[in-house]
């Protein structure tokens, strides 16, 4: 094999949920396409690894020159709430469901003795400070049903400490143990948002 094309699919092959089979079928399909797409890709590719950071703020991907990004400027989302979730992703689910209206902080993993993640490699210190100067009132955790999430919550409230006014919720019903929202539909949810539990 050309060792140019072996190089394309092992670079897609170490994305999430593609793997080796994924990568060869994705690196074929933009190598034999006659549109143009492989090089579009390339070029959106680029653009977005240049020109996009994470918000200082809260952690959502955002304009690398923007003080902050969307969710952080929408004044109508200062509502008291802060939502902790594990990633992006995570972010878009509960977007794309409207069961949230607050804002969002990315802590960027979960704590974890077997793959060495640690506190300090979770954007987690800045909590307190959101708290304080954003006059937050709820933190809802939307944290995986795991050992990890729960570990991690249990991290996360323990640096936020008895701040007085700050009351703190989890998901309820409809987040099975294990379970992730990537996997969740929008009924799921919004039972979930709509039960969750004062902790």
């Amino acid at each position: 094999m050309n060792p140019k094309i072996e190089k394309l699919i092992k670079l897609f092959a170490k994305l999430p949920r593609v793997g080796s089979r994924g990568g060869q079928r994705i690196a074929l399909a933009l190598l034999q396409d006659k549109t143009g797409r492989g090089a579009a890709l390339a070029s959106a590719i680029i653009d977005a690894t240049e020109n996009i950071a994470p918000c200082p703020c809260c952690g959502v991907l955002t304009d690398s020159n923007a003080e902050c990004c969307e969710f952080c400027r929408d004044l109508s989302r200062q509502n008291g709430q802060l939502c902790i979730v594990r990633d992006l992703s995570d972010v878009w689910v509960l977007e794309k469901s409207s069961v949230f209206q607050g804002r969002y902080h990315i802590i960027g993993g979960l704590l974890s003795g077997a793959s060495g993640i640690l506190p300090q490699d979770l954007n987690i210190a800045q909590i307190p400070e959101r708290i304080a100067k954003e006059k937050i009132t709820e933190i809802i955790f939307a944290l995986p049903n795991t050992v990890e999430g729960k570990t991690t919550q249990h991290y996360v409230m323990s640096v936020i400490g008895d701040v007085n006014g700050v009351g703190f919720s989890e998901l309820a019903s409809g987040v099975p143990l294990g379970g992730d929202l990537d996997y969740l539909d929008d009924g799921t949810l919004t039972l979930a948002f709509g039960g969750r539990k004062t902790l």
